[in-house]
């Protein structure tokens, strides 16, 4: 996956490589990504997980923040957090309606408590440690910013 932010990409998605689901998400939205764009991917994919993740080439973005919750950034510097991550990634690729609904009220409310739950739970649904483990492990470089 790109370490780097790719500079033709227009979102570069922040995603917990080590997690089986994340990777087989990444690995999807990659492969349509391909088919749809060729040589010129709208997408770049930044493994957070990977020991030379590096925050401040991220805006900032800290390995315990961006394990809590999915982050993207836009070509423009924006940070897009949770399910926005969802919906602007699968436009890119042609799959926007799979999303859409998730700007409508009531149905953005469920679908924001849904991805907290989750996201709440995510590390150990996937049989990984829990977060401050993983801190550990990293010599504690993770501090949210």
């Amino acid at each position: 996956m790109n370490q780097q932010t790719d500079n033709l990409a227009v979102l570069t998605v922040l995603y917990d490589g080590a997690c089986p689901l994340c990777r087989r998400e990444v690995n999807g939205l990659q492969r349509r990504d391909q088919a749809r764009h060729g040589d010129q991917p709208r997408l770049a994919f930044v493994d957070i997980d990977r020991a030379d993740y590096n925050p401040e080439v991220h805006a900032g973005i800290s390995y315990a923040d961006a394990m809590g919750r999915i982050h993207a950034i836009t070509a423009d510097g924006e940070v897009l957090r949770d399910v926005a991550v969802f919906r602007r990634a699968y436009a890119l690729v042609g799959l926007g309606w799979l999303y859409a609904p998730t700007r409508w009220p009531l149905v953005r409310q469920l679908a924001d408590l849904a991805y907290g739950l989750w996201a709440a739970g995510r590390l150990r649904l996937t049989g990984r440690p829990n977060l401050d483990s993983l801190c550990r492990a990293r010599g504690g470089n993770c501090a949210p910013r």
